[in-house]
């Protein structure tokens, strides 16, 4: 018998921003992915390649505001897929753990999908914009994530000169710890000492 399908379809709709998603956590790393912000779409589909996931995501923003909100309810949006995609979080592995170099950068990331939001994450930027996000809003992104997905999220670039590089080996091994929690392990239970996730 095979394992129910972990997709999840979100439409999520403000005065600022108009975004339908559909997320596959069991899928090839197949991505089709439109913000308005290249480098933002370059991150996520680096994401979805490296976690194994396939995502359609659109997003309509204001971007003639700016380039937050269209950031940050585009990750509110995929950590609601990602949660509602988990369902009660059974027979995950929970955790993953990874490092992801890109030339001379070097990053780390650690998730629990624990249920509770908690990110730190520290991407150690020193230029203003990638493109056309700001980059505190490409850290932003990964913690809006975390509390949407109802995770603890922990990213840190260990070194690197190169802040395109930086963010990319933090977004790459951010994919590679997703791809390893969200793994169905051997068992049939929830991870958890408390029975719930």
């Amino acid at each position: 018998m095979s394992a129910a399908p972990r997709v999840s379809t979100i439409t999520r709709k403000t005065q600022e921003t108009d975004i339908h998603l559909t997320l596959n956590l069991d899928g090839t790393g197949q991505a089709a992915i439109d913000t308005g912000i290249g480098f933002l779409d370059h991150m996520l589909t680096a994401l979805t390649k490296h976690a194994r996931f396939d995502l359609e995501l659109r997003c309509t923003g204001d971007l003639h505001v700016d380039d937050h909100h269209t950031a940050e309810d585009t990750a509110l949006a995929l950590g609601a897929a990602l949660d509602e995609a988990l369902g009660d979080r059974r027979g995950i592995t929970r955790f993953g753990h990874a490092y992801a170099p890109l030339d001379e950068a070097l990053a780390r990331a650690v998730v629990d999908l624990s249920g509770r939001p908690f990110p730190v994450i520290d991407l150690g930027l020193k230029r203003e914009y990638l493109g056309k996000i700001a980059c505190e809003n490409l850290g932003h992104v990964l913690s809006s994530l975390a509390f949407a997905g109802r995770l603890a999220l922990h990213v840190d670039v260990l070194k690197g000169e190169n802040d395109h590089h930086r963010v990319e080996a933090a977004y790459k091994a951010t994919a590679l710890a997703f791809r390893a929690a969200v793994s169905r392990s051997s068992f049939d239970d929830i991870a958890s000492t408390k029975g719930v996730l």
